[in-house]
C-alpha cells in the first residue's frame, strides 16, 4: 500500500470539531489501512493505493456523514509532499524558524490576483509566493500577528488549507520523505 497525507480544512479552529480518534474511525470505515493523525489540526496518515481525488472525496462524504457538516479534504502522496518541501521559496527563513512559514496546500491552485492581494497586506519582511499551485507565506512576526496570513481565505486564495513549516516536516517523517 501507498500512503497517502490527508489535511482537513478549518476543523478545531474554529470550524467543525473533529476529534482525532473519531477521525481514525473515518478512516477505518472507509476501509482506508493504518490511519494515523498528526496533532488535533486535521492531518491525517493513510496506507492507500487510492487516487488522490477519489480518496478526497471519499474522505470528504464520510466525514460529513459522521460529523453532519462539510469538511474540504486536501490528499498528497508523498511525492507531492516531497516536491511541495522541495519548492520551498524560503528555506533560510524556514530553517530559522519553521512556526512563521505557512504553506497553503489548495485543493485546485491559487485563485488569480491572490498573492498580489496578499503581497499587498505584507509588513516588513514578510514575503509571498505561489510555487506549483502551493501558497508560501513567511510571516517574520510570527502567522498569528501577520495581517497577510490572516487575509489568506478560502474567498480569496481559493479552496485549501495551511500548516506551517513544522508541520510540514513532521508530516514528511511519518511517511519517510
Amino acid at each position: 500500500m501507498r500512503q497517502r497525507i490527508c489535511l482537513l480544512r478549518g476543523v478545531n479552529v474554529g470550524g467543525v470539531k473533529v476529534l482525532m480518534a473519531e477521525l481514525k474511525a473515518v478512516a477505518d470505515a472507509l476501509g482506508l489501512a493504518n490511519p494515523r493523525t498528526l496533532l488535533a489540526s486535521g492531518n491525517l496518515v493513510v496506507d492507500s493505493a487510492a487516487d488522490p481525488a477519489d480518496l478526497e472525496a471519499r474522505l470528504e462524504a464520510g466525514i460529513a456523514a459522521r460529523f453532519g457538516r462539510p469538511v474540504e479534504v486536501m490528499v498528497r502522496t508523498p511525492d507531492q509532499w516531497a516536491a511541495l518541501i522541495a519548492a520551498n521559496p524560503f528555506p533560510e527563513q524556514a530553517a530559522t524558524d519553521g512556526s512563521r512559514l505557512l504553506v497553503m496546500v489548495m485543493k485546485a491552485g491559487v485563485a488569480d490576483g491572490a498573492l498580489e492581494t496578499l503581497q499587498g497586506h505584507a509588513v516588513g519582511d514578510e514575503r509571498a509566493a505561489v510555487v506549483d499551485g502551493s501558497l508560501y507565506l513567511w510571516c517574520a512576526d510570527g502567522i498569528g500577528r501577520s495581517k497577510m496570513a490572516e487575509k489568506a481565505v478560502p474567498r480569496l486564495t481559493g479552496s485549501g488549507t495551511g500548516r506551517n513549516w513544522n508541520t510540514v516536516l513532521k508530516l514528511a517523517r511519518i511517511v519517510d520523505v
